[in-house]
């Protein structure tokens, strides 16, 4: 897979098509998904991280909202650190099964302190604000992009942008940053300006919610491929962040994914 990764704008960082969601391997409160589901040992995590590095996935996404998932992938991968395209967050706290919100800047260099010393890691790849949803204001209020760049001129951070929630957010964001983090599905295709404006100013953009958080939103004969056929049939779209902690899902969303890039590349 490595021959289909795509930049990050200009910052260096390139990254798999298919990136490894890590909400499940740190937090099973308040998420949406169809199922429940058991946290991962060490064990298993283990090897769900192999088998997702033998597939060509060298993107991980995490956030200190997700749980405990830094403070396992740090200990995870810290033989292999440099294997590994780390996507943290910043904004979102997960607290006694709830979540708050703090973009303020001096939070937001906490946060940052926080997930290097997590992660075991010195530098971080990508970092994203995490969005309550008050996208243009959260970035006009608070300067939070302005703070990222700022730790990426200190050599923190390599990449940064925003997980956003509405068109303006996102188009903001791609304006001042590197990357937004968009949902884009069958279902939800609202910021498809977002992803046109990545394609035509070499921005990056992760999707998120690529199967409706396991909602398939297809019922063909293959919904997953279904799905990523479409979820990269616009060329803006740099990688698709799927979690699941089931190696055969695992396998077939990779195959899928490769297949849909493979597709719309001809």
């Amino acid at each position: 897979m490595e021959h289909l990764r795509k930049p990050v704008a200009d910052t260096g960082v390139t990254i798999s098509p298919v990136g490894f969601g890590t909400v499940k391997l740190g937090r099973d409160q308040q998420v949406k998904y169809p199922e429940a589901f058991r946290i991962p040992d060490d064990r298993e995590a283990a090897s769900l991280l192999a088998q997702a590095r033998e597939l060509g996935i060298n993107l991980l996404d995490t956030a200190p909202a997700y749980g405990s998932s830094e403070e396992r992938l740090g200990h995870l991968i810290a033989d292999d650190r440099a294997s590994w395209v780390i996507c943290t967050k910043v904004g979102e706290e997960f607290e006694n099964g709830e979540s708050r919100f703090d973009f303020t800047p001096e939070h937001l260099r906490f946060s940052i302190e926080r997930s290097l010393k997590r992660l075991g890691t010195d530098y971080l790849d990508m970092v994203l604000v995490h969005s309550s949803g008050d996208d243009v204001d959260i970035i006009r209020r608070y300067g939070c992009l302005d703070v990222l760049a700022e730790l990426k001129r200190e050599g923190l951070v390599r990449a940064s942008g925003m997980s956003t929630k509405t068109v303006e957010g996102g188009i903001l964001a791609l304006e001042q940053s590197d990357c937004a983090m968009v949902t884009w599905n069958l279902n939800e295709q609202g910021e498809r300006a977002v992803l046109d404006y990545a394609r035509d100013h070499g921005k990056a953009i992760l999707v998120k919610k690529a199967l409706a958080s396991g909602h398939l939103c297809s019922d063909g004969d293959d919904p997953v491929q279904t799905c990523m056929d479409f979820v990269f049939s616009h060329a803006g779209v740099s990688a698709a962040v799927l979690g699941t902690i089931n190696p055969d899902h695992l396998r077939h969303n990779v195959h899928a994914v490769l297949q849909a890039v493979e597709k719309h590349a001809a």
